[in-house]
Parts: C-alpha cells; structure tokens; sequence
C-alpha cells in the first residue's frame, strides 16, 4: 500500500477514538480521527488511499448513511464497522453495501489490525485498476466516433474486410482508421489495443450491432 495511506477513525466516542489512534499508530499507520461523519465528509478527499473505520450509530449522519454517500461517489476505500450493538440485519445490511468487514466492541486489537492490514490490501487493488482504467480512458480521449467503432470491432477479432463490410466502408479506409488509432493511443500491437479498450470499459457510445457482429466475428 501506498506510503501515504491512512486509517480513518470515525466515531463519537473520544476515549474509543484516542483508544484505537493510539493502537494504530503504534503499529505503524497513519491516522486520521474525526468526531462524526459530517466532520469526515469535509475533509473528504476520495483520492487518499485508506480505510475506514466506522462506528455505525453516531448522532446526527450514522455509520450507514455514511456508507451510502460514500458508495454514491464511487469511493472504493473499504470500511470496517464498528459497533457496540450489532444485530444480524445490520450486518447484512452493510455486507450487502460493499462493507469489507464488521467487528464488535470491545474490539480484540490483534483481529482489528489483521482486517486492517487485509482492508488496505484491497485498497491498493482497486486504486490500480482506477488508475488504469484512467489512463486507458485518457488514451481513447481523441477519438473520432467512428474510430471507436471500429476498436470495438477490431478487438473482437475482425479483419479490415470484415469491418468495412460491417460499417459500409473499404478496407482500406478502415486501414487508415486503424493506423490513425494505433498512433492515437500508442499501442503498438492488436492485443494491446485490445487490452485498452478492455481497461477502459464499455463504450458510452457503442456503434449499433456492435455486439451481435463482435459474436459473428469470434
């Protein structure tokens, strides 16, 4: 995990909160305390690696409302629950969310730094697959419509042929898209552009028959 990487503290409890600080911090993490989740939510910044731990009853915004914001913005920092008065639909209510894990006070501190440790593992995972999926996206940026449908069908496997019969154009013309394309995002090879394209995710444009014709083509 990043060097940077924190632990978030979220709860109402001063003595819990200096409590697990201290523990933490003793093992060799960085730590940040907040009182409650709106004083959380204002330092919020989605692009500090870390992981959350979250008491789920506090006054004002609870631990799952909190969860939901964060889930609406797309933050993938796991959160581990904490709670003094657990009860099995709350459980299942945060697992179903996404929770990475739920753990009762008085919280054993070999158990909470393990799942601690486990949390920001998952935490490096998914920042790298939004920093690739980032980068794959910025390489596609500059092109054309058209040149996005054809990557499309190029990473199915179709031949220039195959493409222009599909998209009513000659085969060379899909040669000049593909050199255009290849220079576009500096992938040297079909499988790296395919592996680009897959990186990036589905096309928010998606050239009609794209799939049924990437089925014919396979």
């Amino acid at each position: 995990m990043s060097a940077n990487a924190t632990v978030f503290v979220v709860d109402d409890d001063a003595a819990i909160r200096d409590a697990l600080t201290e523990m933490l911090e003793a093992a060799g993490y960085k730590v940040a305390a907040f009182q409650d989740a709106e004083a959380f939510l204002e330092a919020h910044d989605p692009q500090h690696p870390g992981v959350i731990l979250l008491d789920m009853q506090m006054p004002g915004m609870g631990g799952i409302e909190l969860q939901a914001v964060l889930a609406a913005r797309n933050d993938c920092r796991p959160i581990i629950f904490l709670t003094a008065h657990g009860s099995v639909q709350a459980t299942r209510r945060v697992f179903k969310s996404g929770a990475f894990d739920f753990l009762e006070k008085p919280v054993e501190g070999e158990a909470l730094l393990g799942c601690v440790r486990s949390a920001l593992q998952r935490c490096a995972a998914c920042f790298r697959d939004v920093q690739t999926r980032s980068e794959a996206e910025a390489r596609l940026a500059s092109l054309t419509r058209r040149e996005r449908e054809i990557i499309q069908l190029v990473a199915a496997g179709g031949s220039n042929k195959e493409i222009g019969r599909h998209l009513g154009i000659s085969y060379r013309t899909v040669e000049l898209h593909r050199m255009r394309i290849m220079r576009k995002t500096g992938a040297k090879t079909v499988i790296e552009l395919a592996a680009i394209t897959q990186s990036a995710g589905p096309s928010p444009n998606p050239p009609p028959g794209a799939t049924k014709k990437q089925r014919k083509m396979r």
